[in-house]
């Protein structure tokens, strides 16, 4: 399961602690509420299916498929089935093929999901071995379901965005350096970048 409410706050303290910028949006935002998932094959089948489309869309492609199948949680659902056979749920052939390639990796066992190495790079490495599971939808995972404290995805445009406007950048920062600005903040950068989201929605509010 992913960062506590306890836990973010306690984090997000230890980063404000030292860099002011992270107190004074603590105090213009407030803390982030949790953003808690569940450990499993049926998150990351999620993350597959919410890739590049709305949130509304996503959901309605995932309903569809529950409609369809039934049971999501058992990988076998899926990998008994072709591209063509998922595609009437809204799944385009990329994603089905993504789906599919995902419900063989978990079913055959290569990938385990209850035993991922504990270290970060080789938890992202072997989920990234799956297709359509770049370093991106890794690092959401680890960080949403297994509440890995560092997790710090650095190639968010929005965690890119806001942390440019935490520390009053004058220009969105690069993916390098925005994982270089976050290194004073080791091992909390996973409370970071859910601080960055719930600042940035905060920003569009106001807009």
């Amino acid at each position: 399961m992913g960062l506590s409410a306890e836990q973010l706050v306690a984090d997000l303290n230890a980063i404000a602690a030292v860099e002011p910028a992270m107190a004074r949006a603590i105090d213009r935002a407030g803390y982030p509420p949790p953003r808690l998932r569940d450990r499993g094959y049926a998150t990351l089948l999620r993350t597959i299916v919410g890739q590049q489309v709305s949130v509304a869309a996503a959901a309605s492609i995932w309903n569809k498929l529950a409609a369809a199948l039934g049971d999501l949680d058992d990988p076998a659902t899926i990998a008994a089935l072709s591209v063509e056979e998922l595609r009437p749920c809204g799944l385009s052939r990329q994603k089905a093929g993504y789906a599919l390639s995902l419900a063989a990796e978990v079913s055959s066992g290569a990938l385990n999901l209850n035993a991922l190495p504990a270290d970060d790079e080789e938890a992202i490495a072997a989920l990234s071995q799956v297709k359509g599971i770049g370093r991106w939808s890794a690092e959401i995972y680890l960080l949403f379901a297994e509440g890995r404290g560092d997790i710090w995805p650095a190639g968010d445009l929005a965690v890119q965005i806001e942390i440019g406007r935490i520390l009053g950048l004058p220009e969105r920062p690069s993916e390098r350096e925005t994982r270089l600005l976050a290194e004073p903040w080791r091992p909390h950068r996973g409370a970071a970048a859910i601080m960055a989201w719930h600042h940035y929605k905060v920003d569009m509010a106001v807009v």
